[in-house]
């Protein structure tokens, strides 16, 4: 089992900037891979981007490349979400998750992650 806990989600205006972390514990030596989706009132849940924790190899969705930046700290099993830019239709609570005990190329399908946090809410204003 692996917990994740997410933090750093609030309220800001279009073209602010948030950053998100989500901290794995539990059965973290073999994380595969960690992600952050999103998911909008009415909408579906979506991929944002997602990181292998072993190479650091990142994928993004094409909405947000150039604004978000993943990044992982293997030490504190933390990956974190640096949000730029930020713009009304990013609003949304945002996710993380986990792929355990392996590693899916490209990791964009939520059907694929094993494990995920309660959701931190993220509001930009315009």
């Amino acid at each position: 089992q692996v917990q994740l806990v997410e933090s750093g989600g609030g309220s800001v205006q279009a073209g602010g900037s948030l950053r998100l972390s989500c901290a794995a514990s539990g059965r973290t030596f073999s994380l595969g891979v960690m992600g952050w989706f999103r998911q909008a009132p009415g909408k579906e849940r979506e991929f944002v981007a997602a990181v292998t924790w072993s190479r650091g190899r990142s994928y993004y969705a094409d909405s947000v490349k150039g604004r978000f930046t993943i990044s992982r700290d293997n030490a504190k099993n933390t990956v974190y979400l640096q949000m730029n830019s930020l713009k009304p239709e990013d609003t949304a609570v945002y996710y993380c998750a986990v792929v355990y005990d392996r590693i899916v190329i490209p990791p964009v399908k939520s059907q694929v992650y094993d494990y995920w946090g309660q959701g931190t809410q993220v509001t930009v204003s315009s």
